[in-house]
């Protein structure tokens, strides 16, 4: 299965960055998870910051509009194929940049998209 960083990751289990995380492993997809918290999820350290990652398929995103522009560039960079901005989450102008870079912008909800099949 294809890479899905979680940006926002947590190791909150009341949080749906941590659920998201949870039922995107039980499903086979390997997860990156990056966020501002310490811990782990699903076994796999948080990474801080912007930190170096493998190819990436999907951005999942649990990090509201007013906290995202000092990702946009490292974004840009991990060119994944497509970013999902869960509920919360839409951002016109983090959306437009996408989509000039060639990435496909996804507005749902990933717990819903895995449930449904069109993960």
């Amino acid at each position: 299965m294809k890479t899905t960083l979680i940006l926002g990751a947590t190791p909150n289990p009341s949080r749906y960055a941590y659920l998201a995380a949870e039922r995107l492993a039980s499903r086979g997809h390997e997860i990156v998870p990056v966020g501002v918290k310490h811990g782990r999820v699903q076994g796999r350290e948080i990474l801080h910051g912007k930190p170096d990652v493998p190819e990436i398929d999907t951005v999942t995103l649990y990090v509201g509009p007013q906290h995202q522009p000092e990702y946009y560039d490292w974004l840009l960079r991990v060119a994944p194929r497509r970013i999902i901005f869960n509920p919360g989450t839409e951002n016109p102008e983090l959306g437009r940049l996408a989509r000039e870079n060639g990435i496909e912008v996804v507005h749902g909800c990933t717990l819903v998209m895995l449930a449904g099949g069109s993960y």
